[in-house]
């Protein structure tokens, strides 16, 4: 299962299914080799949430979920969250550009938006 920690709760806006969001982040290996980083390429991020578009990780990190009693809040604007994604819930058994095959995968996402269809 993903690991969520918060390094910082948000009071922003919180992330819902289907809403555009933009963030910050990086992406680094088990070996603390960095994968990708939209800090390194000068931009934001931005994805729809919820909806496959994204690394099912990610939906869950960024949504929240439930599982076994303990519950995990959707992130909010002003949030940053660190997120240990096993391989089953990112890539699986593809390697994909500098991530090998099996690969848990290591984030720390700043949440800056949460853009919905009622904007």
């Amino acid at each position: 299962m993903i690991e969520v920690t918060d390094i910082t709760v948000g009071t922003g806006r919180a992330a819902v299914k289907g809403a555009l969001i933009s963030t910050q982040y990086v992406g680094k290996l088990a070996d603390g080799t960095e994968f990708d980083s939209s800090i390194s390429r000068g931009r934001a991020f931005e994805c729809v949430i919820g909806t496959g578009r994204v690394i099912k990780g990610w939906d869950l990190g960024v949504l929240g979920f439930e599982s076994d009693g303990q519950v995990i809040a959707p992130m909010q604007v002003g949030g940053k969250r660190a997120l240990i994604v096993p391989a089953e819930l990112a890539y699986g058994e593809r390697a994909v550009g500098k991530i090998p095959p099996s690969s848990t995968l290591y984030f720390e996402i700043e949440l800056l938006e949460v853009r919905t269809r009622d904007d």
